[in-house]
């Protein structure tokens, strides 16, 4: 659904300057890492379950708990890929709004909609967490991966601040230097 859905006017055209803040690779860790990983763990676990044919190196069956073992990794990286990945979206902003998608809708959300941003540095991907002040079609808040940087993992991501000062800009607040 697009926003003149829902009786809303047309989203204003994007300013020359907008320029994405996704990294490039987030198609691949939203789609192709999680099916991935999650299709091998599944698969391995499977046969565990239902495989008479394993062996180990005696030519003993493996142990029985390793099945319940790989079932609890599967279940849990799951769950770990879909907080991580699977919710991941692609983001441009220009002065005036963010450009949000899921790879199959679009939104624009005005940069003085959005409440607050964070970033978990603990994990490599650096997820950006926008918070907006009224719901959007994409929920209260959405997670991004910004470019990869090669040093400065402990550190907030650029971004961080690119998007907090445009939402100065935006609201009229001076911008955090």
């Amino acid at each position: 659904m697009n926003e003149q859905s829902y009786g809303h006017p047309p989203p204003p055209p994007m300013q020359p300057s907008s320029r994405s803040l996704s990294s490039q690779l987030t198609f691949l860790m939203k789609f192709v890492f999680p099916a991935v990983w999650i299709g091998g763990f599944a698969i391995g676990t499977l046969v565990l379950f239902f495989s008479s044919a394993l062996q180990g190196r005696d030519g003993e069956p493996p142990d029985p708990g390793l099945k319940w073992i790989f079932l609890g990794i599967t279940c849990a990286g799951t769950v770990f890929l879909w907080w991580i990945c699977m919710r991941l979206k692609c983001v441009r902003m220009d002065d005036k709004a963010l450009y949000i998608s899921n790879y199959s809708t679009e939104i624009v959300v005005p940069l003085n909609n959005v409440a607050g941003v964070t970033e978990n540095v603990l994990i490599n991907i650096h997820p950006i967490t926008i918070l907006f002040r009224s719901e959007t079609e994409f929920g209260s808040q959405i997670v991004f991966m910004p470019e990869s940087r090669w040093f400065g993992f402990w550190s907030s991501h650029p971004v961080v601040g690119e998007i907090q000062n445009a939402v100065a800009r935006a609201g009229g607040v001076r911008p955090v230097m």
